[in-house]
């Protein structure tokens, strides 16, 4: 793990993390346990007799995994994870606002190239309707 991440995670790393499959993408998403547990009081929330919300637990954790980053910043993915999102050699840790995101380097860079979306309209409809400080920003 880079030693700025590292550091940004200092408070985090006596408790634990939870790297889990991405729904969306094919990546690996790294929860400091204090995240995965706000995730999972949300979840808990789901009713389990609606089959749509069993489905979505039992997919939304499979493959997760209780992981920790030891004394050298080294983190140990388990094979299965690495396989799930193709990594092969280099790796790009991308910090996605509460959780780090692990990517292929290859993936990661194909993800980020933009060909398929244009960027300008996915802000305008994600954010443009958002203004809930006084600072005109969002």
């Amino acid at each position: 793990m880079p030693a700025p991440l590292k550091k940004q995670l200092a408070t985090s790393l006596q408790n634990g993390f939870v790297l889990k499959r991405s729904v969306f993408q094919p990546c690996l998403e790294l929860y400091p346990m204090k995240e995965w547990d706000l995730m999972m009081q949300k979840i808990n929330k789901l009713n389990r007799f609606v089959k749509k919300n069993n489905d979505f637990i039992r997919r939304f954790t499979a493959g997760v995994k209780m992981v920790e980053i030891d004394a050298l910043g080294r983190l140990l993915v388990p094979k299965d994870l690495v396989a799930f999102a193709s990594i092969t050699k280099e790796v790009v840790f991308s910090s996605a606002v509460n959780i780090v995101e692990i990517w292929d380097k290859d993936l990661y860079e194909k993800s980020i190239s933009g060909e398929d979306l244009d960027f300008a309209d996915l802000a305008e409809e994600v954010m443009g309707n958002i203004n809930d400080d006084d600072d005109g920003i969002s």
